[in-house]
């Protein structure tokens, strides 16, 4: 009876991890699940256009390469365009190097994590005139987190930059880094999981021109 009990359960425990295990190697998680803190989930220094980034034009801007970087140009008013990595991610350490090239100092500008879909996702964002927040889309809705408006950071590169920007998602910490300092720390548990990203837009004035280079995503 204690033979035919035991086999059974062994063969039953290794049927489950073989199916843990290929379903974990179908997912886009995998890197992030086999991972160790401090390792590189995803790099781009734009020198290879064949990458996964899109490339973009209509009349109310455009996103492409552009000498061995990522540009992001808003044409309309009040506008957003925003660009995933094309993989997914739980914890995640995502930064970015960003100038401004063109267009307005009150604009909008930065990086996203946990993106499920066009629609829902978390933002770090500043402005070319020295402000900073940290909010989320959520069913195509903006709110930002622990801040009723954007706010002021002498860490910021006014002008034509440029900045260093890193943002944390950890468990339900949300970490907000300008050239090394944190400037905003806040919590939400709305996304779990999802991909990384660039993004821009425009407030008052069209003809914001970002560019980005060195996108990493790190292992917390």
């Amino acid at each position: 009876m204690k033979n035919t009990f035991v086999k059974p359960r062994h063969l039953s425990l290794t049927i489950l991890l073989l199916a843990i295990f290929l379903v974990a190697c179908n997912s886009s998680l995998i890197t992030d699940l086999v991972a160790r803190p401090g390792d590189k989930l995803f790099w781009d220094d734009f020198s290879d256009q064949s990458g996964n980034w899109p490339q973009e034009s209509d009349s109310n801007g455009s996103m492409g390469y552009i000498n061995s970087a990522y540009h992001i140009s808003v044409k309309s008013t009040g506008y957003e365009l925003w660009s995933f990595s094309g993989h997914a991610y739980v914890d995640a350490r995502v930064e970015a190097d960003a100038t401004r090239l063109a267009g307005p100092v009150q604009n909008l500008f930065g990086l996203i994590c946990r993106a499920r879909d066009n629609d829902n996702y978390y933002f770090f964002v500043i402005s070319s005139d020295g402000y900073y927040a940290i909010g989320k889309i959520k069913a195509n809705q903006l709110t930002l987190i622990g801040q009723k408006m954007m706010s002021y950071s002498p860490d910021i590169l006014t002008g034509n930059g440029p900045n260093h920007l890193r943002f944390d998602c950890v468990g339900q910490t949300l970490t907000g880094y300008v050239n090394g300092q944190a400037v905003a720390i806040t919590n939400d548990a709305d996304f779990p999981d999802g991909d990384a990203g660039l993004l821009a837009g425009s407030i008052d004035t069209a003809g914001v021109d970002i560019s980005f280079d060195n996108f990493v995503v790190i292992k917390p």
